[in-house]
């Protein structure tokens, strides 16, 4: 299987059960998961069968019976279950996952560079989608999500501006080597108004920035889970009805909205494979910021 490090990969056969795995501690970590399907177990499969390629992202479990489930929106579920968080994750060689939650593959996806979709891509997609038609987008984080979004953006026609940590001269050619219309550091003022701008990066300082460059009626989304405390800042930079709003996980359906859609668009992911046993080098190569991509486990 393939697990993807720092939003994600390893390679691991699956074990397709009906029903939820109990949270515990110690939680063997990993989210973005590509797996070939070995048992199936009692319970509903829907159109799984042993052989089959597929996808175990981060939300791993929802009730079905919140109100948030109820209305479409599980990934605000009130009793989730996450993959490598609350149940064990893809560092491992076999994985046990419900089947309701495996996202078919695309038979022309390749493998090991799907793993990234499968938190990276399906978060950028969310967060490009709650943009709306936005034109042009700045883009603050330019890793494992930034280099997949700029693409889709792009290739809707829209204009996209990379903002990159000061000085990171490497993530910058690689925005341009993909089609932005800019790259530069985020302490540089936009060189134009935006109608979006998406926070990858767990840096709160950055929302006052993207406020700063986005116009009136513009909207900074965050789209990270964890992310430093935000300070202060005038009403004046949030006022002209200009809004703020996070994405939290995602849904199944932005799965099978996005698969496909990235196939047909001839999407791919930039990778460095380790081997499995390398992981907590990947981690760190991946926080000093040495990737370009994501970081893949490979047994």
């Amino acid at each position: 299987m393939v697990q993807v490090v720092a939003c994600g990969i390893c390679r691991t056969d699956l074990h397709i059960i009906d029903g939820e795995v109990p949270a515990h501690f110690p939680i063997v970590p990993g989210h973005e998961i590509v797996g070939r399907v070995i048992a199936l177990g009692p319970g509903p499969s829907g159109t799984l069968a042993c052989g089959d390629w597929v996808g175990i992202a981060w939300l791993g479990h929802s009730c079905g019976t919140c109100p948030y489930c109820r209305s479409g929106r599980e990934n605000l579920c009130d009793q989730p279950g996450f993959t490598g968080a609350t149940r064990d994750g893809g560092f491992a060689t076999h994985v046990i996952a419900e089947a309701a939650y495996c996202l078919p593959l695309p038979p022309a996806l390749a493998k090991a560079e799907a793993a990234p979709l499968l938190c990276a891509g399906l978060i950028g997609w969310r967060a490009l989608r709650r943009a709306g038609q936005a034109d042009p987008i700045g883009i603050y984080g330019f890793g494992a999500a930034g280099h997949l979004v700029a693409p889709l953006a792009i290739g809707q026609g829209r204009r996209v501006l990379a903002f990159t940590r000061p000085g990171d001269t490497a993530r910058q050619a690689l925005a341009r080597e993909l089609g932005c219309a800019w790259a530069g550091s985020s302490e540089t003022a936009s060189p134009m108004a935006l109608d979006a701008a998406l926070i990858f990066a767990s840096d709160g300082a950055l929302v006052p920035k993207a406020l700063q460059a986005v116009r009136k009626g513009g909207r900074v989304i965050c789209a990270g889970i964890h992310m430093s405390d935000i300070p202060n800042f005038p009403y004046a930079d949030l006022w002209g009805e200009r809004e703020i709003c996070s994405i939290a996980n995602l849904t199944r359906e932005d799965g099978l909205s996005f698969l496909p859609m990235a196939v047909a668009s001839g999407l791919t992911s930039r990778v460095t494979h380790f081997p499995l046993g390398d992981a907590n080098r990947a981690i760190q190569a991946v926080r000093d910021g040495r990737i370009d991509g994501a970081a893949l486990l490979r047994p």
